[in-house]
């Protein structure tokens, strides 16, 4: 019976990493809902998934640039940041999310598209394994998965992007 449920588990990992790389499995689309979750209601999520975060001013108000803030995230981005957290089986710890402070645009933190992770040994070796380098920009070293997610390393935390429907290839 362990046997058995370790599979299920697996296959259960399995199909909600291939639905996030962007991989359609039995008809199913890579989209996940636009829904925007309160600062709790993704907290409890990261939580649950073994995601922790920090922030430099000890607080969650959305409009302190010293806060980390998921007030506004998107349920995607949840969904992204909790599958590389499963696939890649490293501690993920957000520094960044919606609050104040980071570069404006469609695609931004304050949008609830972005969040920022602390690098480590572990995420690097999981990014550059399993995705594509883009090259540099004028701001770091940009790597893409198959989905079309963006992964930025702007030197202390990487900086990624998760578009929805993984159409930015």
């Amino acid at each position: 019976m362990v046997l058995g449920s370790r599979l299920i588990t697996s296959l259960v990992l399995a199909v909600g990493t291939w639905l996030a790389l962007g991989i359609a499995v039995d008809g199913a689309t890579a989209a996940t809902p636009a829904t925007l979750l309160t600062h709790a209601q993704a907290a409890a999520q990261f939580q649950a998934s073994g995601v922790t975060w920090t922030s430099s001013g000890n607080c969650a108000n959305r409009n302190k640039p010293s806060c980390t803030s998921f007030s506004g995230i998107r349920q995607s981005t949840v969904d992204g940041v909790r599958t590389l957290r499963a696939a890649s089986r490293c501690p993920i710890v957000i520094t960044g999310g919606t609050e104040t402070g980071h570069a404006s645009g469609v695609y931004s933190h304050w949008n609830g598209w972005k969040i920022d992770i602390w690098r480590n040994a572990c995420v690097d070796a999981y990014i550059a394994r399993q995705f594509a380098r883009v090259g540099a920009v004028g701001w770091g070293e940009q790597w893409r998965a198959r989905s079309g997610n963006v992964y930025t390393n702007e030197g202390r935390h990487w900086d990624i992007v998760f578009y929805t429907c993984g159409c930015r290839r």
